[in-house]
């Protein structure tokens, strides 16, 4: 019988979002995942790690990342370096080629979970050139003439905060979710996962200020779910009475983190 996702202790998911993971898993395909800030798209991962009880493998992507950083890097300084001053055998290329994220995943005897995070940061190209290693689940090596195929095929979770539009070819290839922002009873759930104990009266007006400053249509950068949890631990260290809450929004620096922000906070006040 095949693993299920059923969530996990430290993360409230949906009912659709588990599916979609099983889904994914089932059909051997990467899960696409995208969502705005702060709706839980790299914790997902983690959590199924957790639930699975595998190895949690994170390829984090950067404007500059390339797709062959993440498959293996031949390191031709240190083999210059290890000619003129020894200490190696020069002549073993294969001393020199150190695995990248997607390698280890391949090489790794247990399944393991694969995070591509943030894959819309990279350049266009980047998704494209994943294609065949992503299908075929190997990659050749030139420089040792070896093909590094899977040993097990890792469970693949990318995401995107949806910067740029990744390529069709690409998209064809996944399983897609769109996570959406939690209501103000999803939310409730989320954050008595990271309190153990939290006054009501407390919550209820902190919730409901969080939501407020968030619909206000000028509002550019709209708080996520880490800024209020941060704000939360704020107004119980600064022991803000919870009447204060939405007619003063206080600490509101943890909460926006823009002067055009914080400005149109004031003018709503």
């Amino acid at each position: 019988m095949k693993e299920r996702f059923q969530g996990s202790s430290s993360y409230v998911a949906s009912r659709e979002l588990m599916n979609t993971v099983n889904i994914a898993m089932t059909l051997e395909k990467p899960l696409l995942i995208k969502g705005e800030p702060g709706t839980g798209k790299t914790m997902l991962a983690k959590a199924i790690s957790e639930s699975l009880g595998k190895k949690l493998i994170t390829w984090n992507i950067k404007s500059t990342t390339k797709a062959q950083d993440g498959l293996y890097v031949y390191d031709v300084v240190q083999r210059l370096y290890d000619g003129q001053f020894g200490g190696h055998n020069v002549d073993d290329i294969a001393h020199y080629i150190k695995m990248g994220k997607l390698g280890e995943a391949f090489q790794s005897k247990e399944q393991v979970v694969l995070l591509i995070d943030e894959i819309d940061k990279a350049d266009l190209e980047f998704p494209n050139d994943l294609l065949w290693e992503l299908d075929q689940m190997e990659f050749y090596i030139p420089e040792t003439k070896q093909t590094v195929k899977a040993v097990t095929r890792p469970i693949v979770i990318i995401t995107s905060n949806a910067e740029k539009e990744l390529p069709d070819a690409f998209l064809r290839r996944c399983i897609f979710h769109y996570i959406d922002f939690p209501d103000e009873k999803g939310m409730e759930e989320i954050l008595h996962v990271h309190f153990d104990h939290l006054e009501q009266d407390l919550l209820n007006q902190a919730l409901g200020a969080f939501y407020w400053v968030r619909s206000l249509p000028a509002i550019e950068k709209k708080p996520s779910t880490s800024e209020l949890i941060d704000w939360i631990i704020a107004l119980q260290a600064g022991g803000i009475p919870a009447d204060q809450i939405r007619r003063t929004i206080p600490f509101a620096g943890v909460l926006l983190k823009k002067d055009k922000d914080l400005d149109t906070l004031r003018e709503n006040l």
